[in-house]
């Protein structure tokens, strides 16, 4: 049998192995253990006290006809739009245009300035975002409201966060505001691998801004796409901060997530067993997700291969 050789000159075979044990270690301890230790859980009645007590299936009974939970769900949708569709949409216009439009004319300082002007709130910790935020669509002395009375609008103010059928949408947009600075960084690092003899081709062919957004630079960034809709949706799915500081998952369950509801049935409610079966849901659904992701983005790169 041939003897094994390691790329590397000069190294033995298997010298890596060492090099890799604290990280595998730390993998173990950190995600390995408490994720079986959760999934042990959701088939266990737990107070956090006692022992856990072995009652089967039955938190995942009750999940599948909990209501709640599946209003928690539907609103993680409307977090997918807010913080998946329309940044990525909007972060792909605006990086687009400060490369090939506001770059070209007013230079790279300009460009990354404004770049940086976006990507400042994700610099922020969430939860402080949220507080900041929070002051303004306060209901009695908010700036929203107080700038709506001062230019005479003020038969529009509202109490944004309080009232059932504006809190998600405010959170919304919050969370757009949150997460477009992400896909514009992203984007615009992107666009520095693009030729720009592409652009001027096209440019002397006739063809406008957008045409040449839609025909050159979609399809050479497609990979940094996927990388970018995939990581907002887990995001989006597990998004907990906000909520939290703001409206914690109120008024009544119009802007619940299964983070949160997990979060409430772990401290607030003390039932660890089903917190626990909340969360290995939402952790099911996402690596179904990300499956999902990395497949259609394989056979997409196949079918442009051939």
């Amino acid at each position: 049998m041939a003897e094994s050789h390691s790329l590397l000159p000069g190294s033995r075979p298997r010298a890596f192995w060492p090099y890799l044990l604290p990280g595998l270690t730390l993998l173990i301890v950190i995600i390995v253990i408490p994720l079986g230790w959760n999934i042990f859980l959701t088939f266990t009645r737990y107070r956090g006290i006692r022992p856990p007590q072995w009652i089967g299936l039955k938190n995942w009974q009750t999940l599948f006809g909990d209501d709640v939970f599946w209003t928690s769900f539907g609103n993680s949708v409307a977090m997918i739009l807010a913080m998946v569709v329309v940044p990525t949409l909007l972060g792909l216009l605006l990086a687009a245009m400060l490369f090939d439009l506001i770059g070209k004319k007013f230079g790279g300082r300009v460009a990354s300035f404004l770049r940086a002007t976006y990507y400042l709130p994700q610099i922020l910790p969430a939860v402080i975002a949220a507080i900041v935020i929070g002051w303004i669509l306060r209901p009695k002395n908010g700036a929203l409201n107080q700038v709506l009375e001062a230019v005479g609008l003020g038969a529009l103010q509202h109490n944004w966060l309080g009232s059932a059928d504006t809190a998600l949408v405010s959170i919304m947009v919050i969370m757009v505001w949150v997460q477009l600075g992400y896909p514009v960084v992203i984007f615009m690092a992107a666009l520095q691998r693009v030729d720009p003899e592409l652009y001027e081709a096209a440019e002397l062919d006739g063809a406008n801004w957008f045409q040449r957004f839609r025909a050159i630079t979609v399809g050479i960034i497609r990979p940094e796409i996927f990388v970018v809709t995939l990581t907002c949706t887990i995001a989006a799915l597990k998004v907990f901060g906000p909520v939290y500081a703001l409206t914690r998952g109120g008024p009544g369950t119009s802007t619940i997530v299964p983070a949160y509801y997990a979060y409430s049935e772990f401290f607030q409610s003390q039932q660890v067993g089903y917190g626990a079966t909340i969360a290995t849901a939402l952790t099911v659904v996402i690596a179904v997700v990300s499956v999902v992701f990395i497949l259609v983005q394989n056979r997409m790169e196949k079918e442009e291969a051939r």
